[in-house]
């Protein structure tokens, strides 16, 4: 069986209320080895906490706010956070979920510039890597971070939906494209658009996801996602870029530790 890291879950969600065990033990018994926890407001931080504690070897914690729960008072929640994983003896293995998203409402883009800009800033204090959410935000995301990683900022664009000219730009800067159930999705560009990028920088740079709850993959679109689906992830892009699925499996997973500094 393979060993898989899931980098990006939210599995504290309330959707996993009544199963959380059992959902560990099916993810278990699907090949996890690890999942990361990204953070995205207050309120996620004590259920995060939770889980840290009920299972401590499998779960890591992120530290950050996500640009959707943005607003005018981000430099007082974010201080709160920070405070937060002190007070509870949290050591975050990355800066996350941080980044910019113009899906939703734009009301808030210079606040989420600013979060984005001190997170970066945190993440390079504490030499750790940043967990990326650029949704519809991509080119402005690329300009921040490449400022960043002139300076040794390392990181992940979580959720990777980008061109070519996006995801050469990403891997040119040293970051990893983090792949998810969205690969698997009927006219959905992306494992074709992968499979034409250079094979040595993609495969030193990429790493698997679920995103759980959200973002299932075929044939459990529109269901509740979850860690022990991520096989279908890797399967997929083994058939996208033509690889075995154990070369994908391992390389990605040594990625994870790599970049996360993870021990399994």
């Amino acid at each position: 069986m393979f060993q898989l890291i899931d980098t990006h879950a939210h599995t504290y969600s309330k959707q996993f209320s009544n199963d959380q065990a059992a959902a560990v033990d099916r993810a278990k018994a699907a090949g996890v080895v690890q999942i990361l926890l990204p953070n995205v407001d207050v309120e996620s931080l004590e259920p995060l906490k939770t889980l840290i504690e009920n299972f401590p070897d499998f779960y890591q914690p992120m530290m950050g706010i996500h640009p959707c729960s943005v607003k005018e008072n981000w430099q007082e929640e974010l201080t709160n956070i920070e405070q937060f994983f002190l007070d509870g003896n949290l050591k975050p293995i990355a800066i996350g979920e941080i980044g910019l998203d113009y899906y939703w409402d734009k009301t808030h883009v210079a606040e989420q510039k600013a979060a984005l800009e001190y997170q970066c800033e945190l993440a390079l204090k504490r030499n750790l890597p940043v967990a990326l959410h650029t949704r519809e935000s991509m080119d402005d995301a690329l300009e921040i971070i490449g400022t960043f990683a002139k300076r040794g900022l390392k990181g992940v664009y979580h959720c990777f939906s980008g061109d070519k000219t996006q995801a050469n730009a990403a891997l040119d800067m040293g970051f990893y494209l983090g792949i998810g159930g969205t690969v698997t999705y009927k006219n959905n560009p992306l494992g074709d658009m992968l499979s034409t990028l250079d094979r040595e920088k993609l495969m030193n740079h990429l790493l698997l996801e679920t995103d759980s709850p959200y973002l299932a993959p075929v044939p459990y679109r529109g269901k509740r996602n979850e860690s022990a689906y991520i096989p279908l992830v890797l399967h997929k892009l083994a058939e996208s870029l033509q690889l075995p699925a154990e070369l994908i499996a391992n390389q990605t997973t040594k990625n994870a530790c790599e970049l996360f500094s993870l021990s399994l």
